[in-house]
Parts: C-alpha cells; structure tokens; sequence
C-alpha cells in the first residue's frame, strides 16, 4: 500500500486558527482541489529565535513525520533544513531575499550538493507588486485578490501553490508533473507551509 504523504500529487493546505501557534492541516485532494484525506498536522511555534516547523500524523502531534529548522536566527534570506522523524536531511528550501523584495521567491536545494533542483515564484509580478503595497495602506483589510506561486524546473512550470478563495488561508498544492523521486512530497509541503507562515500572509 502507497503512502500519500510520498507520492501524493495534489495536497489541500488549510490553516487552523488556533491562539498562540500557528496551525495548519495537510490533505490530499482529488482532481477538483477538493480535501480527501488529512496526512499531516502542522505546528509552528511562536517567539523562536530559529524558526522550526514540525509536521506530526495526528492532530493531537504525538507522532512526528519530519520537519525544516532555520539554520541560522533572524536569516532573512536564509535556507532551512528539512528532515525526516530520524533526523536525516531530505532537502533544503531557500528564500531568496533580494528577488522576494518585489516577487516572492523560494528555491528546493538538492540535500547533498544544494544545487537549486526547482524555483518557486509568485506568478504574477502585478498582483506581487500591488500585495506588497496594499501593505503600505492605513486599512486592516485583507488582500483579496487570489496570488498563487508556479514551480519551476529548469525554466518549465511543472507545479505549483494556488491560493484558494477562502475565509481562512488555504492553498492548494498541485504536483502531477513532477514525479516523486524528483521532489520528495516533504520537501514541497515544508515549502508550501513556508510560503505561508514564514512570509506573514
């Protein structure tokens, strides 16, 4: 029997409000987008000098799967380590800061080498730039335009993050053209929790 959580295609990622962390639940989801099955809980800490993130099997987080760690404290642009429940690194994602300035953009490093293996970046540059001065305004109203993030492999959009319209932040995954032995399915959910929680959205 195949485990989702390594060779799924498509993930829902919903956010849980709860007080003082942040909470998120992985799903699969079926061709519509639609969530089928929880395969992760999510748990961010808050007030950590190095960000860490950890995904547990349930919700009561007695069981962890893996998780990605800061390398370094207050790294704006900084590289996390993503490991499994043993400790052994399965890949690295990156923010690269400076082109995030204007449209936010990640990177999936090889976990031997840390050649870039994938890019990730917001899709539309207007709606990037529109955002970040949306933040500038003296209103506590929410963006609402939908802004997604295409991922990229060697200059070919092969996935990506696409924010649903919902009340709470929730995003799907889609990774159907990108096999699991090319980008291990951890790997992209530490990325797309980062997308989100690690960039205030």
């Amino acid at each position: 029997m195949t485990d989702p959580l390594l060779t799924g295609d498509r993930f829902v990622v919903d956010q849980l409000i709860r007080p003082m962390v942040n909470l998120y639940r992985v799903s699969t989801a079926d061709e519509t987008g639609t969530a089928v099955e929880p395969v992760a809980f999510v748990r961010q800490a808050r007030l950590k000098l190095r960000e860490e993130i950890v995904f547990h099997a349930d919700e009561s987080q007695t069981r962890e799967l893996f998780r990605f760690k800061a390398r370094q404290a207050f790294d704006l642009g900084g590289r996390y380590d993503v490991t499994d429940a043993s400790g052994a690194t399965i890949g690295v994602i990156e923010n690269r800061f400076r082109q995030s300035l204007l449209r936010s953009t990640w990177a999936v490093l090889d976990p031997g080498s840390e050649d870039e293996r994938f890019l990730v970046q917001e899709r539309s540059m207007p709606i990037a730039v529109v955002r970040r001065l949306w933040g500038f305004l003296p209103l506590e109203i929410p963006f609402l335009f939908p802004y997604h993030f295409d991922l990229l492999e060697d200059g070919s959009v092969v996935g990506g993050v696409e924010r649903q319209r919902s009340l709470r932040d929730r995003y799907l995954l889609d990774l159907h053209d990108v096999p699991p032995d090319r980008l291990d399915r951890r790997v992209a959910m530490a990325l797309a929790i980062a997308l989100d929680a690690l960039q205030s959205r």
